[in-house]
């Protein structure tokens, strides 16, 4: 020990201001004294922690290792939310330090290795309390931070998520526009082709109404050689009535069902030379007609989205405890979740009750624990995986079980999963929600979480009452 370091300097660190003096020596007898430069690295990620450390002078700061990112979390220095205590402290179940720790302007400590703990509770059981409760309010401050940076993080993520499905129909609709633009200028030049060639409205009608017959039929898929197949008849009736190849024609009146009747019924009281033009006009129209039922699904795909964002981040809401449909909710935040989903080419397996009740929930948070269920579960699976969401409900509570056929989650690690920082996914991986947030979500519902899981199967239950306020009460 540096006996430079007396009990007077000692008692002005705020969690050892009212220890006797004689205890104050015992702690100073026993301890080692270190000072270091600001900016120098105290402790890294995975170091062994055996030392309580007293701050005489300047701060630490304290960076989390979040899934090989470093975090700022909080600063311990000489104050009453601290003590002046880090490190170590008795009854703590630390081992190793879970981040860097990081001197801020020159710092003077006193450390007191863990061999002296259980003397010091002997020595005086009440300042060992008092270290307890530093210990508390340091969790409960930990806990907050760390909520606060995995929502944060798991919005981020689900934003990027919105905005990749977002893309798509955003995409498809500038694409149609601009498609339905090319398409209205050539109705122009096609129609007045057709008033040159002297077809009177009876006829152009009598086409437009077989047209939407063949719009509104129920197509059957085809497959690739089927679909061939027909636009090879269209192609050699062309062919053998002497008119010339319009590719453009045979593939969409393949697609809509012509047959070659219908085309002989269409030619019977047109000249040849207007033939032709008739077969690009009516082309013309069909496409358009297709491409604004396009438009009005890629629109409505849309809407859906912003449907689901707002019912998910419980938008227009109080944080208050409400009914929700946990059903609705799950749909949401698959549709939320389907571009993981396709780029795995996952499929859904859904097996809902029936006789589902409105359960009393805080709904965004609950909609945070489907969120990184699923996601755990499309991350565990392999291209072409399956994922099963099963729910089955009575009176009082309603589970939910969502089941994955991937690797499985090693037994030496099951018992762990649950634990605050606790990971197994890669750096930027998840949602940002640990399994530990989950858990206390659940837990503020009054509900269960369970896991299990062997190689091929891994099933997470979730039990949630229907009534909170019996739960409460």
């Amino acid at each position: 020990m540096n006996h430079s370091v007396t009990t007077e300097e000692l008692r002005k660190n705020i969690a050892l201001s009212d220890l006797p003096e004689e205890h104050l020596q015992w702690i100073l007898d026993r301890s080692e004294y270190h000072e270091y430069e600001d900016g120098t690295l105290l402790f890294n990620t995975g170091d062994p922690a055996f030392y309580m450390w007293i701050l005489l002078e300047g701060k630490l700061d304290f960076y989390m290792d979040i899934n090989g990112t470093l975090v700022y979390y909080i600063s311990f220095e000489n104050d009453k939310t601290s003590g002046g205590i880090t490190g170590l402290i008795p009854h703590s179940r630390m081992k190793n330090s879970p981040g860097k720790s990081i001197s801020v302007g020159k710092l003077r400590v006193v450390g007191l290795h863990k061999d002296h703990f259980s003397e010091l509770e002997q020595l005086n059981s009440n300042f060992v309390q008092k270290l307890i409760g530093y210990m508390t309010e340091r969790a409960k401050a930990f806990a907050t931070v760390q909520l606060q940076h995995e929502k944060v993080s798991a919005l981020g993520k689900l934003s990027a998520g919105i905005a990749h499905e977002l893309n798509n129909p955003a995409s498809a609709i500038n694409r149609i526009a601009s498609e339905l633009k090319t398409r209205l200028n050539s109705n122009y030049d096609l129609t007045s082709k057709l008033l040159a060639d002297d077809f009177d409205s009876k006829h152009i009608e009598s086409i437009r109404k077989l047209a939407k017959e063949k719009e509104s039929m129920q197509k059957s898929a085809l497959s690739a050689l089927e679909r061939m197949e027909k636009e090879d008849e269209i192609a050699d009736w062309f062919s053998n009535n002497g008119f010339p190849e319009n590719r453009k024609a045979v593939e969409t009146l393949s697609e809509f069902g012509f047959s070659t009747f219908d085309l002989e019924t269409i030619r019977r009281d047109v000249p040849n030379n207007s033939f032709t033009d008739l077969l690009g006009w009516l082309e013309n129209i069909m496409i358009s007609d297709r491409l604004i039922t396009d438009l009005a699904e890629a629109s409505s795909r849309i809407s859906k989205l912003v449907g689901a964002i707002k019912s998910h981040v419980h938008m227009d809401r109080t944080n208050d405890v409400q009914r929700t449909n946990i059903h609705t909710d799950i749909e949401n935040t698959l549709t939320l979740m389907g571009y993981k989903l396709r780029d795995k080419n996952i499929s859904v397996r859904k097996t809902f009750c029936a006789d589902l009740s409105t359960v009393d929930a805080y709904i965004g948070e609950l909609n945070q624990v489907w969120t990184n269920l699923i996601d755990n579960a499309i991350d565990a699976l392999e291209k072409n995986g399956e994922l099963e969401i099963k729910t089955s409900c009575n009176a009082k509570d309603v589970t939910v079980r969502i089941i994955d056929n991937g690797v499985g989650i090693p037994k030496d690690i099951q018992s762990r999963i649950f634990d605050p920082f606790f990971t197994t996914k890669k750096v930027g991986q998840g949602t940002g929600i640990g399994l530990d947030i989950v858990k206390r979500i659940i837990d503020r519902h009054h509900g269960e979480i369970k896991v299990n899981s062997v190689p091929g199967r891994t099933e997470f239950v979730v039990c949630i009452p229907v009534s909170q306020v019996q739960q409460s009460a």
